[in-house]
């Protein structure tokens, strides 16, 4: 395992230990426009976020952070170019073989949320693989949301309530918030603590619609490629100046 430190003893002083949250998503936004900045193509800037991504997986591991949720690809991204969902396609296959090793070295463990079945044979083979590798790890859960939509993410489990009280698995007074939450993809890390959101929009874009009830919201005006470990630690230190009454008084 490594043991080169991204942060020093003082900038890990300055957050409270015992208020880090256990759970952040982040969407990941700004790459294209990144790569019109640097008047590169669409691919380039995917690229760029994709060299992003380990660096903040790391950054949340040296911090304590067990679970971090990416929004990389939705339900509606297969709405773009034939030519850009392919450069995408190539370049998650691609990740996910290279950072393999880093990974398992990192101790972080890949999981996935969302409907994978559409997805070609190589990319689910390359996700399977290094789900594989790294089912041993235990420092941290790195969860790629891919082909995932929080309404998409709804009807899917609604399907399987109503497979399960159909088999009189369950009766109808028993179907709490509680139960319903145990039906969606991301039951095993619960709701997220904290969403960061990159380049600036204010709009959940159909992201863990449920999960977010009460999760705080931190929006950057940088874009992902340029999102970096320090703008990381920015933005759990905002976190942790929140009062989170979570509905109470």
């Amino acid at each position: 395992m490594t043991s080169t430190a991204i942060f020093t003893s003082q900038e890990k002083a300055s957050l409270d230990p015992m208020h880090i949250p256990r759970h952040v998503a982040i969407i990941p936004d700004g790459n294209r426009r990144w790569a019109k900045k640097q008047e590169g193509s669409s691919e380039q800037g995917h690229r760029a976020g994709a060299d992003a991504l380990m660096e903040i997986v790391k950054a949340a591991r040296e911090l304590g952070i067990r679970a971090l949720t990416f929004y990389l690809f939705s339900t509606e991204n297969w709405n773009r170019s034939e030519e850009e969902i392919n450069a995408l396609m190539w370049l998650l296959e691609g990740f996910l073989y290279d950072q393999c090793a880093e990974m398992q070295a990192h101790q972080v463990r890949l999981k996935t949320i969302g409907n994978l079945s559409i997805f070609p044979e190589n990319i689910l083979k390359a996700i399977d693989s290094t789900s594989k590798a790294t089912a041993h790890c235990t420092d941290i859960e790195m969860i790629l949301a891919l082909n995932y939509g929080g309404r998409d993410e709804i009807r899917r489990a609604i399907h399987r309530l109503l497979d399960d009280f159909n088999s009189q698995k369950m009766q109808k007074e028993e179907v709490t918030e509680s139960l319903i939450s145990r039906y969606l993809d991301t039951a095993p890390w619960g709701d997220p603590d904290l969403l960061i959101r990159t380049s600036g929009e204010l709009r959940i874009s159909n992201f863990l619609l449920w999960q977010l009830s009460y999760t705080e919201i931190y929006v950057t005006n940088t874009l992902w490629p340029d999102f970096t470990p320090r703008d990381f630690l920015e933005a759990i230190a905002d976190f942790q100046k929140r009062d989170r009454r979570l509905g109470g008084t």
